[in-house]
């Protein structure tokens, strides 16, 4: 299967009443679904992602804005359980982060409604969600701020007495977690068969040896490739197809393909290897553009790029590759667009689409993954 490297349009359908939810109910009132309960639904899930971030957060606030009910609505006692346990993993996430010193002074998380669908009892709300982080100055040469965009499903329950309850989320983003996302618990997972051409694996260990790369004089222009990058991570250049919430897949080797062109990787549109071809056209393009494991093969098959063994080693331009289950598929591909003077890389991606996460939040955020690093 072709993996694409990792919104739509708003469209709000709405009932204005429910039928009675049963028949002992049946002379409660209905609940409705306006404007105001769409605000709601919205203001509820703003809270749930604003507990989430400030859990992050380098100073501890012990106030929990989810746990209030807004405009009726609030959450199931079984949410409210999962999201306490969803907050004390993020404080585990903030200390694994404090250990690599990185932390966050300020966090910002927002929402807008994309879409509400009612069926029977349950009304699924669809969201975009808009973090932005503002690092410490720990090591001193952080970046002013990370941010990303994450989509999310919500399930609401309507209730006897015409209220609506938060009883399920669901991120509906591929690509690597996002840093207010509880991780998993890391764990031994069994390492697969790798695919066709594989890459060595590259270590996150930190401090890594030193392995400079030249920036300038060189066949590739890798300030155009991060300024590409950084300028449409979250307004997508309108000049190529995107792949975003794509079945199977994202954007994100499509993005990456764009930004390794806009710094001098030249196209090739025959050869007689495999997978040695890399192109975009009008109403197509080669699977080595958007494909997360094509890419791969194409880039050692071209000698484009060069293993690096430390993932910490990567500088601006170049590649990490993950595999989020071990299972020998690697499944999505950022690109690093800034370089901190202590030797920490920041990446920029789409699908979820992310700008300058440090490489220390990706890995603690996805603990179970495999990790490829490429010097282009």
């Amino acid at each position: 299967m072709l993996r694409r490297g990792c919104p739509a349009a708003v469209a709000v359908a709405v009932s204005t009443a429910l039928l009675p939810l049963s028949a002992a109910h049946a002379a409660a009132p209905a609940p409705t679904v306006n404007r105001a309960t769409v605000d709601a639904f919205g203001r509820v899930a703003d809270a749930v992602f604003t507990d989430r971030t400030n859990a992050l957060l380098d100073h501890v606030r012990t106030a929990r804005t989810a746990v209030k009910p807004v405009g009726g609505v609030h959450l199931t006692a079984g949410l409210a359980r999962t999201e306490y346990r969803a907050l004390s993993a993020l404080h585990g996430t903030r200390s694994r982060l404090a250990a690599l010193d990185e932390a966050y002074t300020a966090g910002d998380s927002r929402v807008t409604v994309d879409s509400t669908r009612i069926r029977g009892r349950k009304a699924t709300v669809s969201v975009t969600e808009t973090t932005v982080l503002t690092y410490k100055r720990v090591r001193g040469d952080e970046p002013p701020t990370t941010g990303f965009t994450a989509h999310h499903d919500l399930t609401f329950t309507a209730q006897p007495d015409g209220t609506w309850q938060l009883s399920g989320i669901r991120l509906t983003d591929s690509g690597p977690r996002p840093v207010n996302e509880p991780a998993p618990a890391a764990a031994s997972v069994p390492v697969r068969p790798g695919a066709v051409i594989d890459a060595p694996r590259a270590s996150t260990a930190y401090p890594a040896p030193a392995k400079p790369k030249k920036l300038t004089g060189r066949a590739y222009d890798y300030k155009a490739m991060a300024q590409y990058a950084e300028k449409y991570w979250k307004n997508y250049n309108r000049s190529y197809r995107s792949f975003a919430r794509a079945r199977g897949g994202g954007d994100c080797t499509n993005f990456l393909s764009q930004s390794l062109n806009a710094g001098g990787w030249k196209k090739i549109n025959s050869s007689r290897e495999s997978y040695g071809t890399w192109w975009y056209g009008s109403r197509d393009q080669s699977d080595t553009w958007v494909g997360v494991n094509e890419w791969s093969w194409f880039a050692q098959t071209a000698k484009r790029t060069t293993a690096l063994k430390y993932a910490y080693q990567m500088d601006k331009g170049d590649v990490l590759q993950m595999d989020f289950n071990r299972d020998g598929e690697k499944d999505h591909t950022l690109m690093t667009t800034y370089r901190g003077s202590t030797g920490v890389p920041y990446l920029t991606y789409h699908s979820l689409d992310t700008y300058r996460r440090s490489l220390p939040s990706i890995v603690a955020s996805n603990p179970n993954s495999f990790y490829y690093a490429y010097r282009t």
